[in-house]
């Protein structure tokens, strides 16, 4: 298995949404299509598509394809609860993280999962005993590693303060149109912590193509001869730590384009020349 930090993440969030991947053998195809391009990590979460739906789908392609499960890298996320009938809620009591935990696993059809993250922080966290299961996990083989996605310094250090296994992975919302955290002392924080960032909506969700900010990536992107989304996507790599990103198409030549331009680096004139278009005023 490829152990060289992963160009992209593939967030399995739509996965739902495609129909042409519903079937396990045309899953498993597409899986295996993205393993030979070296793209080994699938970001999964137990919310997406609704009662684990997607983890299921992946799950039933990797069952229907003898080898497939010990080649991929999982991360999945729990936490939050969408339950019919009821409001909205965190839940990240030990009763809850620990059922989780294992539904993944029965799902995915996977004997461990790669990385586990506690999707959003809850304020009704009692820190020493959701601290015990995920230290369970680890040493159960169930996890191979733990992280959080969307926690700031405080929140994540205290449950840190209550686990023996470190929290080394960190998803958090960051692109150009969504450069706060870089401001704020809360990516400086998690790297000085030792966790490792991934980006989630590292395209902010299509926005930063229009506009001002549109027209610099266009602009770097034909000096490059890449993608506007290639540009884009090595501005987030530029930083230090690499944050990795969690892309969100599930096309293939969309994939390939973004893959094969995972090499793209940047000036530092043109890194702060992208800052200043998306936020519309040079630095201070």
């Amino acid at each position: 298995m490829n152990t060289a930090p992963p160009a992209l993440m593939l967030g399995m969030m739509r996965l739902h949404e495609t129909a042409d991947l519903h079937a396990p053998e045309r899953l498993a195809n597409w899986i295996e299509a993205r393993l030979e391009q070296g793209l080994d990590w699938f970001d999964h979460a137990d919310i997406y598509g609704g009662g684990g739906r997607n983890e299921r789908l992946f799950g039933e392609a990797l069952r229907c394809r003898p080898g497939l499960a010990k080649r991929v890298r999982v991360i999945t996320k729990a936490g939050i609860r969408m339950d019919r009938g009821e409001t909205k809620h965190y839940d990240s009591s030990p009763e809850w993280l620990a059922g989780a935990i294992d539904r993944a696993l029965s799902r995915l059809g996977v004997e461990r999962l790669d990385v586990f993250l506690i999707h959003r922080p809850d304020p009704l966290m009692d820190p020493e005993a959701s601290a015990r299961v995920l230290d369970d996990a680890v040493r159960d083989g169930k996890v191979a590693s733990l992280g959080v996605s969307n926690f700031l310094p405080d929140q994540w250090r205290r449950l840190q303060s209550a686990l023996s296994s470190p929290l080394q992975h960190h998803q958090l919302q960051l692109s150009l149109t969504h450069s706060r955290p870089l401001f704020d002392g809360h990516f400086d924080a998690l790297c000085q912590d030792g966790q490792h960032p991934m980006a989630w909506s590292p395209l902010g969700g299509g926005a930063l193509f229009q506009g001002e900010a549109g027209r610099a990536l266009e602009e770097i992107a034909a000096r490059h001869e890449a993608s506007p989304a290639g540009v884009a996507l090595a501005w987030l790599r530029h930083l230090p730590g690499a944050p990795v990103p969690v892309i969100g198409t599930l096309t293939p030549s969309r994939i390939d384009t973004l893959g094969g331009e995972a090499g793209l680096t940047l000036s530092r004139r043109e890194w702060y020349a992208l800052l200043e278009a998306c936020r519309g005023h040079e630095v201070a």
